[in-house]
């Protein structure tokens, strides 16, 4: 029977993978289930889109302010525990976009999709608070079109990004993944990267794809991390 807290006390370097599961218990929608941010839309993939931002900032612009922005969320005990483990001996590479785990204390964190609350001007650079983008999307200086720092659909992640999330998984001598269907490509390759002798292990409500050989956690996540 696997012990996840048995395999962390065990380990010298834990990396986590996280996804949006691990936000739901702050109050904060994943993205595919039922009421979750994608719930009414037909092509979920193009509201989010290089695409979409590109030729209707605007319609971008409203869903993005509408649909992901919860400045009030608090972290909870996944969060917390995560930074207490990971500032110890240890990273978080994430698909969040929330800046949750930073939030709950953690120093290591490698923000996969980007940060929501990066805000940039996309014709001059200057970077700007969240408030002024709920209010608009337009830098009134030079008619530039403001945006989160978020990886899109159709956009690639930054290679320094990739390779600092690479190095996290081949430090990792257990590597947890939590929160996450594990489909969004290429954040679900990065667990080739894995060590040959490394722990895999996951904690999610229901069964993922895993390498042969690695251990599933069934159930609640918040459950799971208040007992470590």
């Amino acid at each position: 029977m696997f012990d996840l807290k048995e395999a962390i006390a065990q380990a010298q370097f834990v990396t986590f993978m996280t996804g949006a599961g691990v936000s739901t218990a702050s109050g904060i929608p994943d993205y595919r289930s039922k009421g979750g941010l994608y719930s009414d839309l037909a092509s979920p993939e193009e509201a989010l889109s290089d695409d979409n931002l590109r030729l209707h900032h605007q319609a971008f612009h409203d869903w993005v302010v509408k649909k992901m922005y919860y400045p009030n969320a608090k972290p909870n005990v996944i969060h917390e525990k995560m930074a207490a483990i990971t500032n110890e001996k240890g990273a978080i590479v994430t698909q969040n976009v929330d800046g949750l785990h930073q939030k709950g204390g953690a120093k290591h964190v490698i923000e996969f999709h980007g940060n929501l609350y990066n805000i940039f001007c996309q014709t001059c650079g200057r970077h700007f608070d969240y408030q002024t983008y709920l209010k608009s999307d337009v830098h009134e200086a030079d008619g530039g079109v403001l945006r989160p720092g978020i990886v899109l659909y159709g956009e690639p992640i930054e290679p320094n990004v990739i390779a600092r999330a690479v190095s996290a998984i081949r430090q990792a001598d257990l590597l947890v993944v939590v929160g996450t269907s594990f489909q969004v490509y290429p954040f679900a390759g990065l667990i080739g990267y894995a060590r040959p002798d490394a722990v895999l292990a996951a904690v999610n409500r229901e069964p993922i794809a895993l390498p042969a050989g690695a251990h599933m956690v069934l159930g609640d996540a918040t459950a799971v991390f208040a007992k470590l």
